[in-house]
């Protein structure tokens, strides 16, 4: 996971931040034990350079499809797929205008930032297009996060918490590293 290549450039506004490859080989597990990912259709929305796409394709997923509303960011998810030979459907497309029928969904939304509430359209969707969604938040957003998950239908539990660390990426950032607190959900409708 730590050897796939990252993307070139990173938008503040999209919150392109790489999800640390420890963190996304645990996501995947945790899903992959629980019977998430083998045989099943997966979607990873806000792909970025595939990594949960990569992974859950790795880990036996029979359909795989990844999003990101960044062409740039799809086009290395691609080639990192490519690489290792491996068929993965790769889409640019807005997450709000994406449909489709999956059994799982994984993701590390934007945390919303840099653009309030960035994180509810993933919400949304994921729940909208899968019946078990594994999703990255901001650990200080949980209370907002669960009680939106519950207005939408389903249901919401704290798989883990991760420190999250944060590279110093653009001029706004003022540390080397910034680490969060992040946990992961997993929604069930």
């Amino acid at each position: 996971m730590q050897r796939l290549r990252p993307l070139d450039s990173r938008s503040a506004q999209l919150e392109q931040y790489p999800t640390p490859a420890y963190i996304a080989a645990d996501v995947l597990w945790e899903a992959y034990g629980s019977g998430d990912i083998q045989g099943r259709d997966v979607a990873d929305l806000g792909c970025g350079n595939g990594v949960f796409s990569i992974g859950a394709k790795l880990l036996g997923a029979d359909r795989v499809v990844g999003l990101d509303v960044d062409k740039d960011a799809v086009e290395v998810a691609s080639e990192n797929a490519s690489d290792l030979s491996l068929e993965i459907e790769f889409i640019v497309s807005d997450v709000s205008d994406f449909q489709g029928s999956f059994h799982t969904t994984i993701q590390n939304p934007p945390f919303g930032a840099q653009t309030k509430h960035a994180d509810r359209a993933f919400i949304e969707k994921s729940i909208s297009i899968s019946p078990t969604v594994y999703s990255l938040h901001n650990e200080i957003s949980m209370d907002f996060v669960s009680h939106m998950i519950e207005s939408l239908g389903a249901t919401c539990a704290t798989v883990k918490r991760y420190k999250f660390e944060i590279p110093y990426a653009f001029e706004f950032h003022r540390k080397t590293r910034e680490t969060v607190s992040v946990v992961l959900l997993k929604f069930q409708r």
